[in-house]
């Protein structure tokens, strides 16, 4: 097997593994939302100015499915739509209290996590750090790229 193939697999593996052990906590701490529900409000806290566009280009969305999303969002509660008084025509998104209460669940729920993966992490070098983070940015942009390619929204821009 070629190493780019065993890099793809063992990313996904990776991956895999993670999604698997937060899973159940997950589900029981953050019960009755969705993961794109969480991480919407994740991306709107910490992003000041959120509206759509800016929404679907970080989901990879459509502006439609991101406009049902965040109906359903003001819908629980979690989060409220405001215009600026120089443009009234664009629509943003802030957290709500309770949107705010949600996204202090999940941020604890990763403090949790990290520290679970702390033992690996801190025997990592910063040059291995620098290498890793260097070779997913290169992947990254080259991802981003592709998607360019086939209209959906490029990132960078």
């Amino acid at each position: 097997m070629h190493k780019e193939d065993q890099v793809i697999m063992r990313f996904r593996d990776l991956f895999n593994k993670m999604v698997w052990l937060n899973k159940s906590k997950m589900e029981v701490s953050l019960k009755g939302y969705t993961s794109t529900e969480v991480h919407c409000l994740e991306y709107i806290g910490r992003n000041e100015d959120s509206n759509v566009t800016k929404l679907a280009e970080s989901f990879y969305m459509t502006s439609g499915a991101i406009s049902k999303l965040t109906k359903k969002l003001i819908k629980k509660g979690l989060i409220e739509s405001y215009q600026k008084q120089e443009n009234k025509k664009e629509i943003y998104f802030r957290l709500t209290e309770q949107g705010k209460a949600i996204d202090k669940v999940h941020e604890e729920l990763h403090k949790e996590f990290k520290e679970r993966d702390k033992a690996v992490f801190e025997h990592v070098t910063d040059e291995q750090f620098d290498s890793m983070l260097k070779f997913i940015e290169t992947y990254s942009r080259h991802l981003d790229a592709e998607i360019k390619k086939k209209g959906v929204y490029d990132k960078s821009e």
